[in-house]
């Protein structure tokens, strides 16, 4: 049996569903083949939570714990941490120094997804195409005539660091920017003002399955907000349409994109795109390298529609990072 850390938790507004995420994947964990452990990383605190939710500190020299005089060391890191530091590479990066297998991807690959303005600037001499945007840094004169000028309206002012639709707005007109801006600096010092991008909302799931890389059954977005926002996401605000209702021509074009992403950047483990249709050509909006577990999630919903179990799908992320 396999000693199996399901690390949950992390330092963002994202926290809360990483707990939901990292519980699930405890919960539909093979049993017969995995002991798993949960691990919880905050700020303040690095602990495994037992089934009676006593915590047990755990050693960062070599990510062990300690119950009742027995050390516990594990085999393998189950990453369920959605945003810092679970996936920016922070802890892919100390994973490696202490030579742990973990089952997201490795470093780079984390630090450079989890920043959209890079991923998208190291994508498109591939032919990605992305929305027409512009960068904004803490500090910097905030000049909205240029911003319309460059991105149109509406658009969206996003934090360039973040998930789960945490500080984003729509914005209608130029008098909205300002407040828009502000709020999106609560989440990050960098921002990414996108282009309104007008069409079919599609979110693509690619994981190596059994040392295959395969696109998983597409999911249409259909929010009944403005755009697919936390509430959306969480509250039942949307629909989520998996197969999308689109075109073999569309369903051909995205999948192509979202596996060319997944091999041009190195990925491994879970990897979920998002990506609008214009004119009938996929615009890449950003990549999620440790998306959402949750029953309601947009994976393990695909991974569904594809006849992979919860328990296939977390056992086949755990022998791939043995292996």
């Amino acid at each position: 049996m396999k000693n199996i850390a399901i690390i949950m938790g992390g330092y963002s507004s994202e926290y809360k569903i990483s707990l939901i995420s990292g519980n699930v994947v405890y919960q539909f964990l093979d049993k017969t083949k995995y002991n798993g452990f949960r691990i919880h990383i905050f700020k303040e605190k690095w602990v495994y939570v037992d089934d009676n939710d006593a915590e047990f500190p755990i050693d960062k020299n070599d990510f062990s714990t300690t119950v009742n005089g027995t050390k516990i060391t594990f085999d393998c890191v189950f990453n369920a941490i959605h945003g810092t530091p679970g996936e920016d590479g922070l802890m892919q990066a100390y994973f490696e120094l202490i030579g742990m297998p973990q089952s997201s991807c490795d470093y780079y690959q984390a630090a450079l997804t989890f920043n959209k303005r890079d991923m998208l600037s190291v994508l498109k001499p591939y032919g990605i195409k992305t929305a027409t945007s512009y960068y904004l840094n803490k500090g910097e004169h905030i000049d909205t005539a240029e911003i319309v000028k460059t991105v149109g309206l509406p658009c969206f002012v996003k934090p360039n660091k973040s998930g789960s639709s945490f500080g984003i707005s729509k914005v209608k007109t130029e008098a909205e920017l300002p407040i828009a801006i502000e709020v999106a600096y609560k989440e990050d010092n960098e921002i990414i003002i996108e282009s309104f991008l007008d069409g079919t909302e599609v979110s693509v799931g690619v994981i190596n399955y059994q040392g295959e890389i395969i696109v998983l059954p597409i999911t249409e977005i259909v929010s009944e907000n403005d755009f697919f926002d936390y509430e959306a996401k969480y509250q039942g605000k949307s629909q989520e349409i998996t197969p999308a209702r689109i075109s073999e021509e569309m369903t051909r074009k995205v999948s192509e994109v979202a596996k060319r992403a997944y091999e041009v950047l190195k990925m491994k483990g879970f990897s979920r795109s998002e990506f609008i249709f214009v004119k009938g050509e996929p615009h890449m909006l950003e990549m999620n390298t440790i998306p959402g577990l949750t029953t309601e999630s947009l994976i393990p919903q695909q991974a569904k529609a594809a006849g992979i179990s919860l328990e296939d799908l977390f056992t086949n992320a755990i022998e791939l990072a043995l292996a």
